[in-house]
């Protein structure tokens, strides 16, 4: 049992390692070249060009359900509606080019499709019920600052260029996720180890599995990119695709502190839409997407085997998890040398 658990945790580290290089590498170029002040202006509308294009704005970035606080308040401080914040807040954290890959790798394309497709029309859809049904009163009260036990590296100060936005993925954002992801990781290696296939199949299906599910993603925070293995895992516990694809939709999207600081921001009748049209638009898509896999008979992703396919494989998933060894902060810290502090000045009078 434990070297089939050391075994499934290899595999899945090897495979999901170097598309997390490669989702901080995009990350890190979104960063550097993304004009975000300049956005706002585009965002001030309550139509469905401002709403759909805060949507599509969100959708790529590799932002977690606390990190995307600052940037979504930052920009409604700037003009955007209510509206367009809200469709910001939702697409933002539940789907990004990070997760996105995670999820091509360890669910199969259906889900890599499937995934920000419904992340963004989630988004629009619950954007407009604010538009339409909330007041958008300009935003005057500060941005609150990110809860405690939320990410908040992207709080830092801005930068420009593409050695800082590279500097921001490796550093800011891999801290932020690396133990969230490196959690879900090793859930995913103790279910698949340990669960039947089918040991949840009796009642993992259906409305009841869903509402189960929701009952435990809504409060808890977990990133999009650390949902992916837990998906992962639930699967192969016997839940239904469209289970695993509300817990995907519904856990990055919404935690308690994040609901919170959106009611202190934005009104308790924008965080009331908002909470519903996530859970709303989970289910539906959850049903929906079970409806179609059984008409369409898709296979399950497979399960880690903990055998690589090649040596090349091998070693890439090696040099990739060493690099994100290396650049964890405390590793990181005990192998580059502390940015010199300035002498202070001396006055020779």
């Amino acid at each position: 049992m434990v070297m089939d658990f050391v075994g499934n945790l290899l595999a899945l580290v090897l495979e999901a390692a170097p598309w997390v290089v490669l989702g901080l590498l995009v990350a890190g170029l979104i960063k550097a070249w993304l004009p975000m002040a300049g956005l706002a202006a585009r965002l001030k509308g309550r139509g469905l060009t401002a709403v759909g294009g805060a949507a599509l704005l969100g959708a790529p970035l590799p932002l977690c359900s606390c990190g995307v606080l600052p940037a979504a308040f930052g920009l409604r401080r700037a003009g955007a509606s209510k509206g367009a914040t809200t469709s910001f807040l939702i697409s933002t954290p539940e789907t990004g080019v990070d997760s996105v890959l995670l999820s091509y790798v360890l669910l199969g394309p259906v889900f890599a499709v499937v995934r920000p497709v419904v992340a963004v029309a989630s988004a629009i859809a619950t954007g407009l019920a604010v538009a339409v049904a909330v007041r958008d009163e300009a935003a005057t009260p500060p941005a609150p600052p990110p809860a405690a036990g939320c990410c908040g590296g992207e709080t830092a100060e801005e930068r420009t260029g593409l050695v800082a936005g590279l500097r921001y993925a490796f550093a800011d954002l891999w801290d932020d996720i690396a133990l969230w992801l490196a959690g879900g990781v090793l859930a995913a290696a103790v279910v698949v180890t340990v669960a039947p296939p089918d040991v949840l199949a009796a009642w993992a299906q259906g409305p009841l599995a869903m509402l189960v599910v929701l009952a435990v993603s809504v409060p808890m925070y977990v990133c999009a990119s650390a949902s992916t293995p837990l998906a992962l895992a639930l699967l192969h516990a016997g839940v239904s695709p469209g289970t695993a694809l509300v817990f995907l939709l519904a856990g990055p999207a919404t935690n308690l502190a994040g609901l919170a600081l959106v009611r202190r921001e934005l009104g308790g009748a924008t965080m009331a839409i908002y909470l519903a049209g996530v859970v709303a638009t989970s289910l539906a898509a959850g049903l929906a997407l079970d409806a179609i896999w059984s008409v369409a008979a898709w296979p399950l992703p497979a399960a880690p085997t903990g055998q690589a396919e090649s040596g090349y494989h091998l070693w890439l998933g090696l040099a990739s998890a060493l690099v994100l060894l290396l650049a964890y902060r405390p590793i990181r810290r005990r192998i580059l040398p502390a940015p010199a502090t300035p002498a202070p000045a001396h006055d020779h009078a």
